[in-house]
């Protein structure tokens, strides 16, 4: 009886044994259990930043430098932000195809997720504004008539009234935003392209960036309507001005020769 009692296991050895299990159990589980979503999320940037290096060395690299810091032909990346790249590469402006004043909206030549993949590593190289979201440049809770004094206010200038561009000095011009998507309008507030300058959230905020869209595309949708005929343009009072001297004047002209005709005409007879 004293060596079966001595034989018997400690109360607690029990607890221990299904501790120690839980325990190799849990090792195994973190060992082999799928990567968690941050860890998901992190290795796919990491691999589109792989991509965008890769892409950027054989289209960016020779005006940009290759790692980003400029050159003669282009100016430095660093700093830019994925919005920028997703901006001028999105619109077909970059790569260039020649030097010169302004380099104009084009056919785009990569894909969108390429786009993102240059976007990656651009943003890899410093701190920059990030590609909006939908809901930041959609037309949910965005006041037209607020849009409109900030555009008239901020833009106007170069893109006149209606946004149909007009032109700058030596060469330079402010492009028409019609048929532009919204999100590369908000990127263009964001980042300043070429002879534009930026309008950072603290300049103009991301309400006051959706209002302006929403504005621009009230007065140039499909379906808006234009009451006072022909707009010329849209380009405000030197066009209709140059219009009335043109052919306003012309018509008074013509019709003072033609008076002056009868009358010499009546006189003689």
């Amino acid at each position: 009886m004293k060596k079966l009692s001595a034989r018997r296991r400690h109360p607690l050895a029990a607890l221990v044994v299904l501790l120690l299990a839980l325990a190799c159990t849990g090792g195994l589980y973190a060992a082999f259990a799928p990567a968690s979503k941050a860890q998901a999320d992190e290795t796919a940037q990491s691999l589109a930043i792989d991509e965008g290096k890769k892409l950027y060395a054989v289209g960016c690299a020779s005006c940009h430098g290759t790692g980003g810091q400029g050159t003669t032909d282009g100016p430095s990346l660093v700093g830019v932000g994925a919005a920028a790249v997703d901006f001028q590469v999105g619109t077909g402006r970059m790569p260039a195809q020649q030097p010169g004043a302004q380099v104009p909206r084009k056919k785009v030549i990569y894909s969108q997720a390429e786009i993102d993949q240059l976007a990656a590593y651009v943003a890899s190289l410093g701190a920059g504004p990030a590609v909006p979201s939908k809901d930041k440049y959609g037309p949910e809770g965005a006041d037209v008539a607020k849009g409109g004094e900030l555009w008239r206010t901020n833009c106007a200038q170069c893109h006149n009234f209606t946004g149909k561009g007009g032109a700058l000095t030596h060469g330079k011009f402010a492009p028409s935003l019609e048929d532009v998507d919204p999100k590369h309008i908000y990127e263009a507030m964001q980042t300043g392209p070429q002879n534009m300058p930026s309008f950072p959230d603290t300049t103009l905020s991301e309400q006051n960036k959706k209002d302006i869209i929403a504005y621009l595309d009230a007065v140039n949708g499909d379906e808006t309507v234009e009451p006072g005929g022909l707009n010329l343009g849209g380009l405000g009072p030197v066009s209709e001005g140059l219009f009335a001297w043109v052919f306003g004047l012309g018509a008074l002209i013509a019709v003072a020769v033609w008076v002056a005709a009868r009358t010499a005409k009546a006189k003689k007879s």
